[in-house]
């Protein structure tokens, strides 16, 4: 699945844009004080940017805009379709776990997809915020940011939400299954 950065068609852009700013007015509720025009602003400076949010949308991710950090005065969009992203799943967690499988290997693994997406991995704190803006992986999960000393040992971590409450949960790295796949992160 790994993928060279290219540029967008001006056409590409002006759809991405218009689903990016129609889900923006649906969920409006994600981002409060958060205006549009400042949004697409920053979105015209950053073709890269604009790139990974189309490869976002591509795989099924719903990419919307979720917070903005002052500190960087960056926008910050994540993954917000209702399940872990389609277009993203049947995948372990990184090369090495890929690369120990001798068998049955997934077509690919979630850090260097997302790499190869120019997207972050949700750490945990993210994946339980994004919780609190709606209630996402009600019947999939995602594989989240590992610490590495939890991967040392050949484990990786997961998360999904069951009976209103986000639970977290260990597998072995280099395992994989058709509803598990993993949300992103981007600032622009």
């Amino acid at each position: 699945m790994s993928k060279t950065k290219s540029s967008l068609s001006q056409k590409q852009i002006d759809e991405l844009f218009n689903i990016l700013k129609t889900r923006f007015d649906k969920n409006i509720d994600r981002h409060k004080d958060i205006k549009w025009d400042k949004v697409l602003a920053k979105l015209e400076k950053n073709n890269d940017k604009l790139w990974s949010l189309n490869e976002m949308e591509k795989t099924g991710g719903e990419p919307d805009v979720i917070g903005f950090d002052k500190k960087l005065n960056e926008y910050i969009f994540s993954d917000c379709s209702a399940e872990s992203p389609a277009g993203r799943r049947s995948l372990c967690y990184d090369r090495k776990a890929l690369d120990a499988r001798k068998e049955n290997k997934p077509k690919d693994n979630v850090v260097d997809v997302a790499a190869a997406m120019g997207i972050e991995l949700l750490t945990e704190d993210q994946y339980r915020n994004l919780q609190k803006l709606g209630e996402f992986d009600l019947k999939t999960s995602s594989w989240i940011k590992t610490p590495d000393d939890i991967r040392k040992l050949g484990g990786a971590i997961f998360c999904d939400r069951r009976y209103n409450t986000v639970f977290k949960y260990h597998n072995g790295a280099e395992s994989y299954y058709a509803a598990r796949g993993f949300r992103g992160v981007l600032k622009v």
